[in-house]
């Protein structure tokens, strides 16, 4: 075989080894090979689009707002994205087929599993909602451990992400939790990313960053603990109340679109408002999410919490595309989310 011939097959071994090696979203960098320049590239890197899917994604406007780039750069850009990206048509069974390799993270207790049918599931948005010491926040713990399994195991095999808005996030529970799977517990502080959030505007520019760090590396799980809080106290009364949906419609879209390009779990906490109307005096204060509607419309899976008896926690399934109405119980110990002991 002459060296020529070897050259080429090493060339197309190599080839075939991109081809696999190619998993997940295509990093923003590949536009340049469709003929924009690398100029361009780093401006839209620079607003928050890290990956040629979340150009696909954005719309028209938001494009020509990135300063430097104009009208027919924008045409160009997105030729070249949704030539890379496909956006038309798909048959029902080829979804399916993809549906079937969706990965589904155990939350830690088999009945909250079941009911569940497998777990969190990645690449959408999951809400929990309810009281004050519901178990909302333990879930979420819980849930930064079990990503970091292996898939066999009920994992994720990724790191997590936890945007703290309440200030409740604590590493020793990891530890905690850590110690039950038979985990490192040094491994698993280091395999979280955490950030604080001060405002709405910081959390929403938070997820720019994630954005950057996911195309680093392979995450499993994004947590928003709570995604509501920061919304109550930056807007007040009803004269705000427009201009508080719209930019908390905007983060939960943002959010969407980095379940939808990174495949992500993304779990957000939401809190509740006491219902005080006439019913209220017979059976007690009825307890109803904030966000109004369009919380409601923005999460795929809407999972109610509510206490039990002492460490008892109850899990209500609420909306879902494809789960049906059920409760699970659960129970909160130091290791976490786990079954009830009868």
């Amino acid at each position: 075989m002459t060296t020529m011939e070897q050259r080429r097959n090493q060339n197309a071994v190599q080839q075939q080894d991109d081809e696999e090696i190619q998993h997940g979203p295509f990093p923003v960098e590949q536009l340049q090979a469709a003929g924009i320049a690398s100029v361009d590239v780093k401006k839209l890197r620079d607003a928050g689009l890290c990956t040629v899917e979340g150009v696909a994604y954005t719309p028209r406007k938001d494009l020509l707002q990135i300063k430097g780039i104009s009208d027919a750069k924008v045409d160009k850009i997105v030729e070249a994205a949704s030539k890379l990206v496909p956006l038309g048509f798909t048959s029902a069974s080829q979804l399916h087929a993809q549906r079937q390799e969706i990965i589904q993270i155990t939350s830690g207790s088999r009945e909250l599993d079941k009911v569940l049918e497998g777990g969190i599931e990645t690449g959408s948005i999951t809400e929990l909602y309810g009281e004050f010491r519901s178990g909302k926040t333990q879930l979420c713990h819980t849930l930064c451990v079990t990503c970091q399994l292996p898939m066999d195991q009920g994992g994720g095999e990724g790191k997590a992400m936890y945007i703290d808005a309440e200030g409740t996030f604590r590493p020793q529970r990891l530890l905690q939790i850590a110690d039950r799977f038979g985990l490192n517990g040094a491994d698993v502080l280091e395999n979280v990313a955490y950030a604080r959030a001060y405002n709405t505007d910081h959390q929403s520019r938070l997820l720019l960053e994630a954005a950057s760090m996911m195309v680093e590396t392979r995450f499993a799980l994004m947590i928003v603990d709570s995604a509501t809080a920061l919304y109550r106290t930056d807007f007040s009364g009803r004269g705000e109340l427009s201009a508080r949906q719209m930019h908390l419609a905007k983060f939960l879209r943002s959010l969407q679109k980095l379940a939808d390009e990174f495949g992500v779990a993304v779990v957000i906490t939401n809190q509740v408002v006491a219902q005080v109307d006439g019913s209220a005096l017979f059976a007690g204060p009825q307890f109803k999410p904030i966000g109004g509607n369009i919380m409601a419309h923005a999460t795929t899976t809407r999972l109610a919490m509510r206490k039990g008896r002492g460490e008892e926690r109850i899990c209500k399934v609420i909306s879902s595309p494809c789960l049906p109405e059920a409760e699970a119980r659960f129970q909160i110990s130091t290791e976490g989310v786990t079954d009830c002991k009868d």
